[in-house]
């Protein structure tokens, strides 16, 4: 177990990042930081799609992956929505200076959809041959 753990640290790390950067107050943030509406979105998106990455390569650093596909896709899906649900529940009920928004958890399963996405495009090697005519 901890073996397989080890191959995880990076996106626990990620994972940890992610927590500081929602979870820190942002006084005047919006104002210095916000590019165009739906910047944070975008944000959230990016984090989440790395997360999803990072634990995607974990899994395929310890596990066959013709064996378990589906398995990793379920454990990533499962795994990023509970974490971005528990941040907006704690942003919503915790860090009172912070406003929880489902919108945020939208924009991280759409980061985790498009690592999905990656991953089977690239976990799949196609025995594809071109005809030549």
């Amino acid at each position: 177990m901890l073996n397989r753990l080890k191959y995880q640290i990076p996106s626990m790390l990620w994972a940890g990042l992610i927590f500081i950067f929602c979870n820190m107050p942002m006084h005047n943030a919006g104002a210095n930081f916000s590019y165009f509406e739906g910047f944070d979105k975008l944000v959230h998106l990016g984090f989440f799609f790395v997360l999803a990455i990072l634990i995607f390569w974990g899994q395929l650093l310890t596990i066959r992956i013709d064996l378990y596909f589906l398995k990793n896709i379920i454990i990533v899906i499962v795994v990023t929505f509970c974490y971005g649900s528990l941040i907006e529940i704690m942003q919503w009920k915790i860090f009172t200076y912070r406003s929880g928004d489902w919108w945020d958890l939208f924009a991280d399963m759409l980061g985790v959809a498009m690592a999905v996405f990656a991953y089977i495009i690239l976990a799949i090697k196609p025995n594809l041959t071109i005809n030549k005519l």
